[in-house]
Parts: C-alpha cells; sequence; structure tokens
C-alpha cells in the first residue's frame, strides 16, 4: 500500500476489463465517478466499481482521461520513475544501443516503457524529451536530473512539448535546452552514417529513428538502381541508397528547410556521393504526375500521417491509396516499392488492403517482399497494438 493517498476515479461496472488486460488507457467514457478539483497532469488512483484499486496514471481532461504508468499501489515518487528510467536504459543496452556505429536511438518509447506521454530520443550524448501530456510536462525536470545522473555522459538535454490541450488550459509551456551545454551543431551517426540532427526546429524530436532498419534495407539492395525518397526530410534513406551503391538517387520534399538538409548531410558523407545525388524542392503530388514512366528502379514512399485520428481514417485511406497506385503505375517493371503509413488510426490490415487495392487500381502485379516496422528501440506493450503506429510492406511492382 503506498504511503500518500492519491485522488481516486471510479469506473463504470464492467469497465475494468481492460485495466485487468493491462491495457494502459482510460477512457472518459469508462468513468463513473471521480474527485472534485483534479487538474490536468494530477497522479490519480484507478478503482472498479466494487472499489478495488486497478492502477495509478496521469489524469487529463480528455477523451484519454487518465495514462496508467503503474499496475502496483505504490508511492510515485523519484525512485519509481528513477527505476523506470533504468529499465528503458537496460533494455537498450541489451539491444546493443549505443554502439561504435550508432549513437542516435529512442531511449524511451512512451507506453512501450510503461511511460505514456513520454518519448526521450538520444542523438550523441544530447537527449530529447518530448512531452505529451501535462504529468509528464510536470516531471521535466524530476526526469532530466534522473537522465544526467544515469548517463552521465549526457553533454545537454532539450525539452520539446507537444500537448494538444496545453494552450486551452493558458499554460506557459518552457521549451529548449533544460540541461548542460549542446553542441553548436550536433552530428550523430546510424550504422556509421552521420547526420546533421536540427533538435530546436527539425521535426518530431529532430530526426526520424524508427526507420533504422528499413533505412539499412534499401542500402542493401540500392546498387546500381536509379532511387526515388519522396517526402524525403533529411535525407535518411538517400543517403543509405548513395552508400549502398545506387547509381542515382533523387531526395524529393516540398520543404526548402529539409532539402537544404538533406544537402549538408549528402556533404558530411565526403567523397563523391553529391554527385549521383539530386534535392528536388516540390509537392510530392506534382512531382510524381510529371516524372518520367519507368525511370526508377526502387522508390521510398515515406509519407506523413495522412489519418491522425479515426475520423479522417478514411479521407487518409484515400490519400494514401492514390499516392500507392500513381507510383505503382510510374515505377519500372520489376523495381521495388517501400512504402508506409505511420497513421495511429490505420492499422497494419487496413495498409494492406489499401496496397492491394492501389495495385488492382493500377493494374500492376505485387509481390510481398518483406514486412515492415519501426526500429527494436520502440518496443510496443503487447497490452498496447495502438502502439505499432507504423507499418510497411516491401514489394516488388510488375506489368506481368
Amino acid at each position: 500500500m503506498n504511503d500518500h493517498t492519491f485522488p481516486r476515479i471510479i469506473l463504470r461496472p464492467g469497465k475494468e476489463k481492460s485495466l485487468q488486460r493491462r491495457h494502459p488507457w482510460v477512457f472518459s467514457g469508462a468513468i463513473a465517478r471521480k474527485d472534485k478539483d483534479l487538474r490536468d497532469g494530477d497522479i490519480v488512483e484507478v478503482y472498479d466499481a466494487q472499489r478495488q484499486y486497478l492502477a495509478t496514471g496521469h489524469y487529463q481532461p480528455t477523451t484519454i482521461a487518465v495514462r496508467l504508468f503503474s499496475f502496483v499501489q505504490r508511492d510515485i515518487d523519484r525512485d519509481f520513475w528513477r527505476g523506470k528510467l533504468l529499465n528503458a536504459i537496460a533494455f537498450r543496452k541489451s539491444i546493443l544501443l549505443p554502439n561504435p556505429q550508432t549513437n542516435m536511438y529512442r531511449l524511451v518509447n512512451g507506453e512501450g516503457d510503461g511511460m505514456p506521454g513520454l518519448i526521450i530520443d538520444a542523438y550523441n550524448r544530447h537527449l530529447v524529451m518530448q512531452v505529451h501530456s501535462m504529468g509528464m510536462y510536470r516531471l521535466r525536470e524530476t526526469l532530466a536530473e534522473l537522465l544526467a545522473e544515469l548517463l552521465p555522459d549526457t553533454k545537454a538535454i532539450c525539452l520539446k512539448t507537444a500537448i494538444e490541450t496545453a494552450e486551452d488550459e493558458g499554460v506557459a509551456m518552457e521549451s529548449g535546452w533544460i540541461y548542460g551545454q549542446p553542441d553548436e551543431e550536433v552530428i550523430a551517426s546510424e550504422h556509421g552514417i552521420l547526420f546533421k540532427i536540427d533538435i530546436l526546429n527539425g521535426q518530431k524530436t529532430g530526426f526520424f529513428l524508427d526507420q533504422r532498419e528499413s533505412r539499412a534495407m534499401v542500402g542493401e539492395l540500392a546498387k546500381g538502381h536509379t532511387v526515388l525518397n519522396m517526402f524525403s526530410y533529411s535525407g535518411g534513406f538517400s543517403l543509405y541508397a548513395l552508400r549502398g551503391g545506387a547509381q542515382h538517387v533523387d531526395s524529393v520534399d516540398i520543404s526548402q528547410k529539409a532539402i537544404d538538409l538533406v544537402e549538408e548531410n549528402v556533404r558530411l558523407m565526403g567523397g563523391n556521393f553529391a554527385q549521383r545525388h539530386n534535392t528536388v524542392c516540390e509537392d510530392v503530388f506534382a512531382y510524381l504526375d510529371r516524372m518520367p514512366d519507368h525511370h526508377y528502379d526502387l522508390i521510398v514512399l515515406d509519407p506523413p500521417a495522412f489519418a491522425k485520428h479515426h475520423r479522417v481514417k478514411e479521407q487518409g485511406l484515400k490519400g494514401y491509396r492514390n499516392i500507392n497506385r500513381k507510383t505503382m503505375e510510374k515505377i519500372r517493371s520489376g523495381g521495388l516499392l517501400f512504402t508506409f503509413s505511420c497513421s495511429q488510426a490505420i492499422s497494419r490490415d487496413d495498409f494492406q488492403t489499401l496496397v492491394f487495392s492501389a495495385a488492382a487500381l493500377a493494374g500492376k502485379n505485387v509481390r510481398v517482399v518483406s514486412r515492415l516496422q519501426h526500429a527494436p528501440c520502440h518496443p510496443v506493450s503487447i497490452y498496447h497494438p495502438e502502439g505499432e503506429y507504423l507499418k510497411g510492406l516491401l514489394v516488388e511492382i510488375s506489368n506481368e
């Protein structure tokens, strides 16, 4: 039993089942009663209708009303969070991260590490904490102190906030470097390839670490091929293709800032790689319309989330289907397509079905070569399948 009492939330009869299966979310519709004056980010204990303890988590006044981080009744103090971080660090060590070739990886993956609302990414002794809940935002200083203690090599820690409700509540959100002194330019290494990481202004935490294994596969298969990387951002797939011996690589992104970053990263590689690489700052759909037919042997299609919420799922499916169909129509017969969705609202089955539909509409024969997912440093709790947001397929496209 814990020493201090947390506010209580009582569930409606029958609504305890998902918590008994250790699902880490309590939806607002499942709540029968809650203590008065609850504030966003308060720690609460959740009980069933018979007043039996179920779990502890952070309260928030949204559809997901509680994000659970403990299914054992205990004190939630500094030692509790220290233990959580120690477990996360130990797991990364067990999958050999960091290592001499790779010093950029995910250190904490929200629900997958029992810390809903918190992402921590590591970039060569620089840590980025991205908070998605007010509960984790309130813990920012404690977490930063613990990280500096547990990872004494840490040069600097940056806080990035991604809390949709914060502005509504009139909360002044702090963002930026909260510990140490960062390098003037943060350069980190993945499988021996150097990347400049734009932590403060880049997307998410500065880089898409979830695609590490898929990038490596592109590198293995790119030799001698003409490669197109659509929605290239900072050029992750492009650099692997170049190092893998691609004949030529085109990187396309609508953002000039992203294109500048790709070019800087290609320069970081040194050698003659820039001679085999070209950047195009243009809307991907417009580029697809005007690009020559059957020009590319290998295409990477890794768009942003077209369906961030279930209410726009149908629209998202349509967008993915459309862009996959166009790509299949244009790729050289016998070509390889790496296609992805990072929309949480779209399941693995949904994704395979839309690729099937796109293939049928394009009139192509499509064979699944491999199913792709996020890198191992993005573990997913078996009790929280929603955490498996990244779905990918490597397919071969042919006219026959």
